[in-house]
């Protein structure tokens, strides 16, 4: 049976390009056979990576069916995956967020999490002497999860390993990480085409603080005045999302590569005392900026408080 290798919902770089690096080594160096699949549209930066390195889109699958063989990478939270997933077949789970719980195996699983920036840097060394077998696409693809992820080494979340295997697959590629990881943020940035809706949904996680449930939304851009123009249909918007998806609040961060800032979006009391007191900030308007906020996983979500 062929293996489906998919990541979480609302599919970004390291949700996109770890099932193809994976999918690839489990079929061609521990001969099982194995495909990549997406749950939902890669975001603008992961579909500039699948034509940059010429890779078809994986089919887009909404749920597993009883007894299908599955790998998750970069998530073991079953609030990210399909409804059906705990009927699936799981057979392992590589991953760098904090263990959520709730998943269940029909037997004991290979599962590494490490505090590591990039889902694909585990896998790297997971391969072992396998890693230099890599053709160039796969280990584009390994490259742009990593740039992606540390924001080109920006986020508080990067080490040393992650940065020094970026370095390492840029020369092998002949490629020069700054002039890459714009060309990656160029296309995270161009969001004009999406709606208010599609925006908040692009890059979320649901998380639950105090018995209040939160849409946590994040966008990364080198352009903030695109989304933040929209403020005002934006917050309207949130409103919408929170009651469709079953949330008491969606949290809307801009995040400001550049500037290595997020911009918050207060539409309301709640938020307004997520701020307060989750990031100690003095909240005068409908926004607040919170300087050197990059990181949802390490800094947003460890943070929030009611």
């Amino acid at each position: 049976m062929t293996i489906k290798v998919f990541g979480h919902k609302s599919p970004d770089t390291d949700s996109t390009g770890s099932p193809l690096i994976w999918a690839w080594y489990l079929s061609e160096h521990r001969g099982q056979p194995a495909e990549a699949k997406l749950l939902g549209e890669p975001n603008t930066e992961a579909a500039f990576v699948l034509e940059r390195w010429g890779f078809d889109k994986p089919e887009i699958i909404s749920d597993v069916a009883t007894g299908d063989k599955v790998v998750i990478v970069d998530t073991n939270n079953p609030a990210e995956l399909p409804d059906a997933i705990n009927d699936a077949d799981i057979v392992q789970i590589i991953d760098h967020h904090k263990l959520t719980g709730g998943l269940e195996t029909k037997g004991p699983i290979d599962i590494t999490i490490k505090p590591l920036a990039c889902t694909a840097t585990i896998m790297h060394n997971l391969m072992g002497d396998n890693a230099a077998k890599m053709p160039e696409n796969i280990k584009g693809a390994m490259l742009s999860c990593i740039l992606s992820d540390t924001l080109e080494f920006r986020s508080p979340t990067t080490t040393e390993q992650d940065k020094a295997l970026a370095e390492e697959l840029a020369a092998d590629l002949g490629i020069s990480i700054s002039d890459y990881a714009a060309d990656l943020f160029a296309a995270k940035s161009d969001v004009s085409a999406f709606s208010d809706a599609e925006l908040i949904r692009m890059d979320s996680k649901e998380y639950e603080v105090s018995g209040t449930k939160f849409r946590v939304s994040v966008l990364e851009t080198t352009a903030p005045n695109i989304p933040l123009d929209r403020k005002a249909s934006l917050m309207e918007t949130m409103k919408t999302v929170a009651a469709e998806d079953g949330v008491d609040e969606v949290l809307l961060f801009v995040v400001d590569i550049l500037k290595e800032e997020a911009t918050l979006l207060v539409p309301n009391d709640t938020v307004k005392t997520v701020a307060e007191k989750s990031f100690g900030a003095t909240v005068t308007g409908d926004s607040v900026v919170l300087p050197g906020i990059m990181s949802r996983k390490k800094q947003i979500i460890p943070a929030l408080t009611l």
